[in-house]
């Protein structure tokens, strides 16, 4: 039984960090004067068509009851139902939830696949929490959107804080309101409850794919490319490995622990047998010399560079110090948009975030379908048609950008936001 009622919202925006709403609806613009988009198209196009915020009374293992405040953002559903994933973080602000909501929308657009984007989060600290506490937050939270999440109208899927266990909780109290197993309700779940193959290493391997794309273009070899990842995390460490097993080097990998330099190359084998035997940091790892400052990783010397953890790493401070010729944005946002110009003046090749890691709602899709069929793919299935849609995907930017003269980045907007423009006037605007 609860015995009080605490209300508990943090301090919500991260300092020194430029808005993500704006750095995303400044490429927009420039996409848009590019398309010469008209302005009814434009209005539609920039704006949320739904933005819920809910507040969710859960009791924790002391008996008092916390109030926690959560969005769930849906950008736009013109190619079809909205994605995008749930993020638990003591830092969720709403201009976040909105920006990723568009990027989504973006993402699954530039991707060519039949969805509209979607972003939740929820203010709180899941490292803090115990299970139970998760498990609770969870199931309100599914309860206090369940007129707006549905198989067909808005699927989601997990992202920071979050992974299977949360998704697994999600549809089965999705499941309890509709009064039927739902497993396409959402994405991400375990594979024993209808979760695809291949998805957990789906994002890194989209990096992965995009990366060895964008070195043919620019004539590199695998084997002469040197790499530093920035986060070993999910998408992080799944990049690093699967670019090691094609031969690249990779002479720098960070965590929250620090960031790790090894000149002759780490061995990302020996790295992540390391993370998984000390609970999942590389503090201490041999194969690889502490770099003093972690910042240093984003300008030391290699041909590629993936920042692969959070928005912002790259900005006006320090993009003119950058040194790779490729950087293959494996994170949401990393890049600020006033960093943009700087790394374009030095003619670096930038395959952004809403293609290079829209691996993961790739195969998300993959188990979207997979769940409406009731019959699951093999993995060989999953990678071939993976990499695919990944390679189509880039060779239609980089034309892009070649036509019109025109950074990746702005050219993978371009993609997108025509194909969602094409699509609005055929269903007949308003």
């Amino acid at each position: 039984m609860a015995t009080a009622t605490a209300v508990y919202k943090e301090p919500a925006p991260k300092l020194d960090r430029e808005n993500p709403l704006e750095s995303m609806m400044s490429r927009f613009d420039s996409a848009a004067d590019i398309l010469g988009l008209d302005d009814e198209t434009y209005e539609v196009l920039k704006a949320a068509d739904k933005q819920v915020i809910v507040h969710i009374p859960v009791t924790m293992d002391n008996g008092k009851v916390r109030v926690f405040e959560g969005y769930r953002v849906i950008h736009n559903t013109i190619l079809g139902p909205s994605k995008g994933g749930i993020r638990y973080d003591q830092h969720v602000h709403l201009d976040e939830v909105k920006a990723l909501a568009a990027w989504m929308t973006w993402k699954c657009a530039v991707v060519d696949i039949p969805y509209g984007g979607a972003k939740g989060g929820i203010i709180c600290n899941p490292l803090e929490m115990s299970a139970g506490e998760v498990e609770r937050l969870t199931r309100a939270y599914t309860v206090a959107l369940k007129d707006v999440f549905g198989p067909d109208r808005d699927i989601p899927a997990p992202d920071m804080g979050t992974g299977p266990r949360e998704m697994a909780w999600l549809m089965d109290e999705f499941s309890k309101t509709v009064g039927m197993t739902s497993p396409a309700v959402v994405t991400g779940k375990p594979l024993v409850m209808g979760g695809s193959l291949g998805r957990t290493e789906a994002t890194g391997r989209g990096v992965m794919t995009s990366t060895l794309a964008a070195l043919a273009k620019l004539n590199m070899q695998p084997e002469n490319t040197s790499v530093a990842v920035q986060g070993f995390g999910n998408v992080g460490s799944w990049a690093a490995k699967l670019l090691f097993d094609k031969g690249l080097k990779i002479k720098a990998v960070s965590d929250i622990s620090g960031a790790y330099w090894n000149a002759d190359g780490i061995n990302i084998d020996e790295a992540l047998a390391y993370k998984n035997a000390h609970n999942g940091r590389l503090e201490g790892f041999s194969g690889a010399t502490l770099m003093p400052d972690p910042s240093e990783l984003l300008i030391c010397d290699v041909d590629v560079l993936v920042p692969a953890a959070v928005e912002d790493v790259i900005t006006e401070h320090n993009a003119a110090d950058i040194k790779a010729k490729l950087i293959v944005e494996g994170a949401n946002g990393p890049t600020s948009a006033s960093a943009d110009p700087i790394i374009n003046d030095k003619g670096i090749l930038v395959v952004p975030d809403i293609l290079a890691n829209s691996g993961g709602v790739t195969v998300s899709y993959f188990e979207w379908v997979q769940n409406k069929q009731g019959f699951k793919w093999s993995l060989d299935m999953v990678t071939e048609r993976a990499d695919r849609i990944m390679t189509d995907a880039f060779n239609k930017v980089y034309d892009t950008s070649q036509k019109y003269k025109i950074p990746m980045r702005i050219a993978a907007y371009v993609v997108a936001i025509d194909k969602v423009a094409q699509t609005y006037k055929y269903r007949g605007g308003f």
